[in-house]
């Protein structure tokens, strides 16, 4: 008798507490985000297009084209497998914008191999391959901040 009891209650919990993820997932669109890789987004674009989605590639220089009167950027990146996408950002560029850096998009894929970003971000790519993390000497890091001026500037 209290064994069927039990599982009653355990049940009614267990439909409470998938009812509060429910909500809490639906009274917040999108907005929590996720993480996808490139190639998971194109393979999956459709599905993920209401989403709110961080994504990073790398950046092609090449493929940079920015519109001063439409403050628009627009670029394409690629992951290690060679995949591409197309980004469009309205908004300015990142100051370290060139070839080779890892772009870290934030935004919704719009169309079919496009993503709308509503952030963009940069890093770094060397300082956070694994390996050189443990090796990582900030000292030897600032050096390379306090690089010596260049004659123009002390020309000024």
């Amino acid at each position: 008798m209290g064994m069927k009891k039990n599982t009653i209650v355990m049940l009614g919990g267990f439909i409470i507490t998938a009812a509060i993820i429910f909500l809490l997932m639906a009274a917040t669109p999108g907005s929590s985000g996720i993480e996808l890789t490139m190639d998971e987004l194109l393979a999956n674009q459709e599905k993920h297009k209401d989403d709110f989605v961080t994504v990073e590639g790398l950046l092609i220089e090449d493929s940079i084209k920015w519109n001063a009167d439409k403050i628009e950027l627009k670029f394409d990146l690629q992951d290690n497998d060679g995949n591409i996408m197309h980004v469009v950002h309205n908004g300015t560029k990142p100051d370290n914008f060139s070839e080779g850096i890892i772009v870290i998009l934030q935004g919704s894929p719009t169309e079919k191999d496009t993503f709308t970003a509503e952030t963009v971000k940069t890093r770094c790519p060397s300082k956070y391959e694994g390996e050189d993390m443990e090796n990582y000497d900030p000292e030897k890091h600032k050096k390379l901040l306090d690089k010596p001026p260049t004659e123009t500037e002390e020309a000024k």
